[in-house]
Order: C-alpha cells, then sequence, then structure tokens
C-alpha cells in the first residue's frame, strides 16, 4: 500500500483530498493554524496552488502547508490569508 504522507521542505505532508492539483509546487508557505479555513479560490491567485496538513520537522509543530506553482502568488496569499 502507498505512503499516505510525504516528506518535501522540511515538512511531513498529509494530502487534502480537496486538493485539485496533487504536486507539492516549488513555493511554499507555512500556516501554524492546523483547523484553519483556507479558502484558495477567494484569494484570486494567478497560478495552481495546493494545501497539505503538515508536521514541520524541525519542531514538531502542526499546521497547514499551501504551495504555490508561482512565487507572485506567495506574497498575495500572505497579504490576503487571515486565521
Amino acid at each position: 500500500m502507498p505512503s499516505q504522507t510525504l516528506n518535501a521542505h522540511g515538512f511531513l505532508l498529509y494530502p487534502n483530498p480537496r486538493n485539485q492539483h496533487r504536486i507539492v509546487f516549488e513555493y511554499h508557505v507555512f500556516v501554524p493554524y492546523p483547523y484553519a479555513i483556507i479558502d484558495i479560490p477567494a484569494m484570486d491567485l494567478v497560478g495552481k496552488t495546493s494545501v497539505y496538513a503538515a508536521c514541520r520537522e524541525s519542531d514538531k509543530k502542526m499546521g497547514q502547508v499551501v504551495t504555490f506553482e508561482l512565487e507572485e502568488d506567495v506574497a498575495r496569499f500572505e497579504k490576503r490569508f487571515t486565521p
């Protein structure tokens, strides 16, 4: 049986079944709120994104990782996201 988790960017990632794109993109943001609702369509992002439940490997902090295809979307997400 294949593993249900991924290791990327220093995180143990748990895929979200609601992801439209099941890819871990190059750019990412760690959100230290494991239960926050992240409304990706409301962010008006240009590129593709994916969201994962995550455990940061350095300190075992739980949260979510949002990965982005485009670097410009990182700044837009950080500006618009409120937990």
